[in-house]
């Protein structure tokens, strides 16, 4: 098993180089073989942007659901609004201790206010691959986020 590497979408590549996980959209849930993903051993994550999502999601039993976007994102096209941060916090607390995910528009500055609503962890990818200095950014990610050097 790859420590630590989720695939997005592609299961059948996951589980066929042992990924850790796999990340799959809406779209992806229902023509995927969950049970050969969970035959696997692979962690399942899915994407979500609505209650109705949500409840989707939780019919898969993922080991986390991602909450998103949460701001505008340019990362890709996106059909719905951001969801803003009180209808992140809203989805936290119905999820109670389920793990949780925030992904779309999150940057250096806004991660703070983002983890404040209790999401379990952020995603990130402009806020590093659109910084001046990758390296510095993802630093402070990490110490916002407080995960140290382990």
């Amino acid at each position: 098993m790859t420590p630590g590497c989720f695939i997005n979408d592609y299961w059948r590549l996951a589980i066929k180089h042992r990924a850790y996980g796999v990340h799959l959209g809406q779209e992806d849930l229902e023509t995927t073989d969950l049970k050969a993903i969970q035959a696997a051993g692979l962690r399942l994550g899915v994407s979500t942007h609505d209650d109705m999502e949500i409840d989707v999601a939780l019919a898969a039993k993922p080991s986390y659901i991602a909450l998103g976007h949460v701001f505008p994102t340019q990362t890709k096209q996106m059909p719905s609004a951001p969801q803003g941060l009180a209808q992140l916090a809203r989805h936290i607390d119905r999820l109670a201790d389920y793990p949780t995910v925030a992904i779309g528009g999150i940057s250096v500055e806004r991660a703070p206010a983002v983890l404040a609503t209790g999401v379990g962890s952020i995603a990130v990818v402009s806020a590093i691959t659109q910084a001046a200095d990758w390296r510095a950014a993802t630093a402070q990610l990490l110490d916002i986020a407080g995960v140290g050097d382990e």
